[in-house]
């Protein structure tokens, strides 16, 4: 039986405010002038897009290309919570285009870029959110209180169970790494942490965890289709939330979105998005990561550097982190929804939404009432070049020399803007993370029993393509637990002995005796799917009812070349 994995534990310390007294959080001096904010926004986008489109007919065609899409988007896929006077306000833009692609004679002269300016208001007036400190609190503290409560009436016996504060959350949500080390980042500078997302809960569980850790709110976008939910619409808009609209991807929403982001940034706020874009729908931990809002701190970073010449200017530090479920309740939909891209006509999909405060509030007592622990593992700090920093926010290269971040900036003696030279340090900068997630990430019983169990059928049935592979019927399906449990030891094992290269973490679960650490596993991967992805039959075997969330949860694991010892 291995030990416990040092320096990895669980805390479960609540630490005091770094900005105890509200008024002070850079998101409310944000919110407090939001105007002048919104203004800001507006005119850093208007800037990008004319240096992107600096003639008046390449204008007009951005502008042209812009107002075709938010039509479609009305027409073909409305949301609850898009603006009333949608359709009205395109339709005044469509006739303020017709009347300048229509002008010879140079008397809209300077129209355009007045259209522009108004879109862009309209785009950063949606975006941003609308933070209160008393709502924040209310929530915060709704949170806490209600998920409490449910964890003791599952763990406590009793008439006075739903009352007993024998159990807290970080009872539940285990926080672990390099906590006090994001703390001192927080005094120093602006952190912008970067998860890994796999559920609508991330956002939820991370301010949860920013809260717990101290830290003052983090702004962060969230999907606006999780708006449409209500019991979600109000916390992320209490839990400082700017909305993200993934239906839009026209040029002019996306550079409103990034100065959105780079703003706040350069104002002071702290900042948390999700660098893979959406949901891994593979269940794989994310490779490559979108990099337009990292593009967005590279550019707050070096802005920062142009006004402020003196050591006191403010450094952004990227911190990455894990969310580590035993079980994800999109999963079934998730893994269709990468079956039918990738497969494209080979594989068909059925439907499987979570799209409803019922079905969000049923999953959320299911799961403080009986469901397993989730942990979240939150990684060494680095700057914006992917040099790793110390709790002075010290840059250091890989010789462990100092080094001042000003200097990446700088060409022929000053701060100079430079895309492509910034592009390719957001490109290094993501490959750090990638590398960083897969360092610090946990591997669970419920990981590896799935891993193991489509391995296993994989290299029994290696002359199949995945697609064969999983319309394989149940009865083939069948492992001899003698056969499983003899590669499972292996595979952990080896993710042992990659934890003391520092390769990877794991549960402290996996150190257990190896049947009851096979058990938790398969007890935990999966249990609220109507089709479990694996189980034992009545022979004590392993089988599975759904092929396709085995291979989702067997995805957690893949990038360490594990399969190669099957």
């Amino acid at each position: 039986m291995q030990p416990k994995p040092e320096g990895i534990e669980y805390t479960k310390k609540v630490y005091k405010p770094i900005i105890p007294r509200s008024e002070y959080w850079p998101v409310v001096q944000l919110s407090k002038n939001r105007k002048r904010f919104i203004e800001e926004i507006t005119s850093q986008a208007v800037e990008k897009i004319l240096e992107a489109k600096p003639t008046r007919a390449a204008l007009i065609e951005e502008l042209e290309t812009t107002l075709h899409r938010e039509k479609l988007r009305i027409k073909q896929n409305p949301w609850a919570v898009d603006p009333e006077d949608d359709a009205v306000f395109w339709k005044e833009v469509q006739d303020t285009l017709v009347t300048l692609s229509q002008d010879t004679t140079g008397k809209t002269n300077g129209q355009d870029k007045m259209l522009l300016r108004k879109i862009i208001m309209r785009y950063a007036e949606e975006i941003s959110g609308d933070f209160r400190p008393s709502s924040y609190r209310f929530a915060r503290r709704a949170l806490t209180f209600g998920f409490s409560r449910l964890l003791n009436a599952s763990r406590v016996k009793g008439l006075n169970s739903l009352w007993s504060n024998q159990y807290n959350l970080q009872d539940k949500l285990h926080i672990t790494g390099e906590t006090d080390h994001v703390r001192s980042l927080a005094k120093k500078g602006v952190v912008v942490m970067v998860p890994t997302h796999f559920s609508n809960l991330d956002s939820i569980l991370i301010g949860w965890v920013i809260n717990v850790l101290g830290l003052p709110p983090f702004i962060y976008g969230a999907g606006l289709n999780l708006f449409n939910i209500g019991i979600f619409a109000y916390f992320m808009n209490s839990l400082g939330a700017y909305k993200v609209d993934r239906r839009k991807k026209n040029l002019v929403y996306l550079e409103t979105l990034k100065s959105y982001s780079s703003q706040a940034m350069q104002s002071g706020c702290h900042s948390l998005f999700f660098p893979g874009g959406t949901r891994s729908r593979s269940g794989k931990i994310e490779k490559r990561l979108k990099l337009g809002l990292l593009t967005s701190a590279m550019e707050a970073q070096r802005e920062i550097y142009e006004k402020n010449d003196g050591p006191d200017a403010i450094k952004i530090f990227v911190v990455p982190v894990t969310i580590n479920y035993n079980f994800v309740l999109e999963a079934p939909s998730l893994i269709n929804e990468y079956l039918k891209i990738k497969g494209q006509e080979r594989y068909y999909v059925e439907t499987d939404k979570y799209s409803t405060s019922y079905k969000i509030s049923k999953f959320l007592v299911k799961f403080f009432t009986r469901g397993s622990d989730i942990s979240v593992s939150i990684g060494k700090g680095m700057d914006l070049l992917g040099n790793f920093v110390d709790d002075d926010g010290n840059s250091y290269d890989n010789n462990g020399k100092v080094i001042d971040t000003r200097d990446y900036f700088i060409s022929n003696g000053k701060v100079t803007k430079d895309k492509q030279r910034e592009l390719e340090y957001t490109r290094m900068l993501s490959e750090v993370i990638v590398r960083e997630f897969h360092r610090i990430n946990r591997i669970s019983p419920s990981h590896l029993v799935a891993f193991t169990a489509f391995q296993i059928l994989q290299r029994r049935y290696e002359k199949l393509d995945l697609y064969s592979l999983l319309r394989l019927p149940e009865e083939e399906l069948v492992i001899p637990y003698g056969e499983f449990t003899a590669t499972f030891t292996k595979l952990r094992d080896i993710i042992f002995k990659m934890y003391q290269d520092g390769k990877v973490h794991y549960d402290p679960k996996m150190a257990e005796d190896v049947d009851a650490v096979i058990d938790y596993g398969i007890s935990n991967v999966g249990m609220y799917h109507n089709k479990r992805p694996i189980k034992k039959n009545k022979a004590g075997d392993i089988t599975t009812e759904d092929m396709n969330t085995l291979f989702y949860y067997h995805n957690r694991v893949s990038g360490y070349e594990l399969e190669k010892h099957v």
